[in-house]
């Protein structure tokens, strides 16, 4: 396969695309009989992402604590993290001889048509590898009008409504490179679609895996909620293999209805070899809630581009998320809430944890345009370093184009109080007992508005474990 070159002209990078190329695309679209319009968006989205840079440094840009490594000298240390990329390393999907894709043998557990049966999911697929291994719906939501299925098949069997939101309403193709990257390759993912007035009270669980070694995953999500409905649900990233390298590059489309309430966590446990890239935009309509909720706490790397777009009049939004960092891992989390009508309520709260050399970044903007008079937004960043060489940046930002308006920011950093230290320890405690204690009721505050027990619990646990390393 022909290798290709886009070399950065600010930045002393350049890319080896291997895998990522043209033929590869047609082959995808051509072996799915997709149909043309995905085509066409695939070779367009192609195009941009021969033509985009990897995202360079600029002192008012987003990306400027993540990315290639630049030649000003004033961010030669804070662009440093992606220098081990190497895009030619990966590949999006398995290719048989004869060009056909080939199935990946699943690792995952057979729990899908288990947990639906015993009502501790309502609707469950599982993707591994790029392609979908499990997937199961309860017979009830069947009836109610509820589809839930991978991208391929609803591609396949509701082709015109996927063309009405695929990468046209939410996440563009040409945001940066990955998000072009991810509009030509993408594969797998899942389609949510409630339909009015419909209430699913089970959450809907969702679970994408690497497993093989250098495997891309480009998942794509789309979750529809129609007005009046009410979904939660609940998406797992992890990596099967705990050392198997790879590159997660995926889109997160949300869509509220009017007066429809969603809760989407997901938790993010890719391994510490994954590279993690993620745009992720939710659009709320009027007098909708939408509850976020993002734990953040694998990868070797990771930049997530989160957008809350208030655009219906008397919605709210809140923003719930927490990271734990350890070894030589960066996370960088960039927030917008963006309020385009009148009377809406936004309210963010991060809370991050450091250990060993770890970096973390935050950074937040509240945006209100003119016409979102009497916005009520909040947003709030916590970190806690348990070591000296540990880093944390945090961000927050406002602006503001309405006078009626509350908008107010926080933003705290700073180490372990000793004297907690020493009043935990002189009634019997050990150090790590203590640390693990004080740790718990840092995130307290964040754990203690998330309505789902299980999540809860698989995050509690996660925190225990990163501590016990």
């Amino acid at each position: 396969m022909e290798a290709e070159f886009i070399k950065n002209p600010l930045c002393a990078y350049e890319v080896h695309k291997g895998n990522f190329s043209r033929e590869f695309v047609e082959k995808i679209s051509s072996e799915q009989d997709e149909p043309q319009w995905m085509r066409s968006l695939r070779l367009d989205a192609y195009k941009r992402y021969q033509s985009l840079p990897m995202p360079h440094i600029t002192p008012d840009d987003v990306w400027r604590r993540t990315a290639a490594m630049c030649t000003q000298d004033y961010w030669r240390r804070t662009a440093r993290n992606m220098r081990g990329l190497k895009l030619e390393k990966y590949q999006p999907v398995a290719l048989t001889p004869n060009g056909k894709l080939m199935q990946s043998d699943p690792v995952l557990p057979n729990t899908s048509a288990a947990q639906v049966q015993s009502n501790e999911a309502s609707g469950v697929i599982a993707v591994q590898d790029g392609r979908v291994v499990e997937h199961a719906l309860s017979k009830e939501l069947v009836r109610k009008g509820v589809y839930f299925a991978d991208i391929n098949t609803a591609l396949q069997e509701r082709s015109d409504f996927v063309r009405s939101y695929f990468m046209t309403k939410a996440v563009r193709i040409d945001w940066n490179s990955f998000d072009a990257l991810h509009g030509a390759f993408w594969q797998g993912g899942f389609l949510l679609h409630v339909p009015k007035g419909v209430v699913v009270e089970i959450p809907m669980h969702v679970f994408i895996a690497l497993s093989e070694a250098n495997r891309a995953d480009l998942a794509h999500s789309i979750i529809v909620a129609d007005d009046s409905s009410q979904i939660t649900i609940v998406e797992e990233q992890l990596s099967a293999d705990v050392a198997a390298p790879g590159l997660h590059c995926g889109a997160v489309e949300i869509f509220v209805g009017r007066n429809a309430q969603v809760n989407y966590a997901q938790i993010q446990r890719w391994n510490h070899q994954v590279w993690n890239f993620s745009s992720q935009r939710a659009i709320v309509d009027r007098d909708a809630e939408f509850r976020w909720i993002t734990g953040a706490l694998g990868s070797r790397l990771s930049k997530l581009n989160q957008v809350s777009v208030l655009e219906g009049a008397g919605c709210r939004v809140d923003m719930l998320g927490l990271t734990f960092t350890h070894a030589r891992q960066h996370i960088d989390i960039h927030t917008y809430q963006e309020h385009k009508a009148n009377h809406t309520t936004s309210d963010l709260l991060y809370k991050s944890v450091l250990k060993n050399q770890s970096q973390s970044v935050w950074s937040g903007m509240i945006y209100v345009h003119p016409e979102g008079q009497h916005t009520d937004a909040y947003q709030k960043n916590d970190n806690l370093v348990l070591n000296k060489r540990a880093h944390a940046d945090t961000l927050p930002g406002l602006e503001i184009n309405a006078n009626e308006v509350r908008c107010t920011h926080g933003a705290t950093a700073g180490s372990i109080d000793k004297e907690q230290v020493f009043y935990l320890m002189s009634r019997g405690l050990s150090y790590d007992q203590a640390e693990k204690m004080i740790v718990a009721g840092f995130f307290e505050p964040a754990m203690g508005r998330i309505p789902l027990v299980s999540v809860r619990k698989q995050l509690q646990q996660s925190v225990t474990d990163k501590l016990a390393i």
